[in-house]
């Protein structure tokens, strides 16, 4: 009978018992808001873009990030690993269809949430994958501490489309964002005047 790829126990023949599909399912959920989080902490160098620095190629300005940051935990790095993880379940669940094109982080969780009984009962590698998402996981959360950061709801999207109806999608930003865009609109939020609209705006029920 086949145990659990983590933790050797009985599933059931699944190759992920319950608690760690849970524990998977709960991380791709929380990834791109992690993520999300790690951007705002790749905060400038102390030094400005006018120091020189050497190198072994030619002296130049250096970046504003902290490159210790950007080359071990990005949201690139991280969209790219689960995306290929993706790639990899489509190939197995559907061999006749073609690799999906990249749909970045948040797509891409989402997608593998939404397999996540068929990969803990089918996919031989999804010890392989739980592993590989918790890693991703570690590594943010040596940024930007534990637990994940939890989005704080704001009300409802108050712009207006081009045929003149209100958005109403859900306006949310992680704790100390100043710049939020809507995810269904593209609206973005990061003025005064935009925050002090949002608010008037809302519902009586939200404001």
């Amino acid at each position: 009978m086949i145990g659990c790829e983590l933790c050797g126990e009985g599933s059931s023949g699944r190759y992920l018992c319950e608690r760690h599909t849970t524990a998977l399912a709960r991380r791709l959920a929380d990834l791109p808001t992690l993520y999300d989080e790690v951007g705002e902490c790749l905060v400038p160098r102390r030094s400005g873009w006018g120091e020189i620095v050497a190198t072994k190629a030619a002296a130049g300005p250096r970046s504003p990030l902290d490159e210790d940051v950007v080359d071990t935990v990005n949201v690139a790095r991280a969209a790219e690993v689960v995306h290929l993880w993706r790639v990899d379940v489509q190939r197995e669940r559907w061999p006749r269809h073609g690799a999906p094109p990249p749909g970045g982080l948040t797509a891409d969780c989402r997608w593998l949430g939404m397999e996540l009984e068929w990969i803990a009962s089918h996919y031989p590698a999804a010890g392989d994958l739980a592993h590989e998402v918790h890693e991703l996981e570690k590594h943010a959360r040596t940024i930007v501490g534990d637990p994940a950061p939890r989005p704080q709801r704001l009300g409802t999207c108050v712009a207006i489309s081009g045929e003149g109806v209100v958005c109403g999608a859900v306006i949310s930003r992680l704790p100390g964002q100043t710049r939020v865009q809507c995810q269904w609109c593209q609206y973005v939020y990061e003025t005064g005047l935009d925050w002090i609209r949002l608010q008037h705006f809302q519902p009586k029920e939200v404001a």
